[in-house]
């Protein structure tokens, strides 16, 4: 089979699409942020049952790739989450320990690589620059509002890069 024959995927991120947040976000609002804290608590997000359910109904149709602005230091933390919780196995894309630049720049990079290789489906996300961005760039996006917004978090993904 060759790539182009395959199955399209279906990318989903994982922080407030997938992943409760809101029990670490106080990690976020004190200065300095703690950002060890906050990915070490990671472990004990609780399943966001819509997400949960879309992306196990969107694995009957599509391969599930998840893209994520964790960092690659958090890969196996994340990679137990997603099987305790009986999400669909798939590749999962995380940011290099030290890249900070905006999610929107680095999620539409790994986005437009994936869109090379297979046919990408529809994006999920709850950043709302991430999902104008990939808009912009043609790609079909659901935008994951069933979480409650944290401006710690919008600032962490835009500014700092860090998630």
């Amino acid at each position: 089979m060759t790539e182009s024959s395959k199955r399209p995927i279906a990318v989903f991120d994982i922080d407030n699409t997938l992943a409760d947040t809101a029990h670490r976000q106080q990690f976020l609002e004190r200065r300095p942020r703690d950002w060890d804290a906050f990915f070490a608590a990671a472990p004990h997000d609780p399943p966001i049952a819509e997400g949960i359910a879309l992306a196990v109904a969107t694995g009957e149709e599509c391969d599930i790739v998840y893209l994520t602005g964790r960092p690659e230091r958090c890969r196996r933390d994340t990679l137990d989450w997603l099987a305790a919780h009986g999400l669909p196995e798939g590749p999962v894309h995380m940011r290099r320990n030290a890249d900070r630049r905006p999610a929107r720049q680095t999620k539409l990079e790994i986005l437009r690589r994936l869109a090379e290789r297979r046919s990408v489906r529809v994006l999920v996300d709850d950043d709302e620059l991430v999902c104008d961005a990939a808009e912009r760039a043609g790609f079909a996006v659901v935008r994951a509002r069933w979480a409650d917004r944290s401006a710690a978090l919008e600032q962490a993904q835009e500014g700092e890069g860090r998630t």
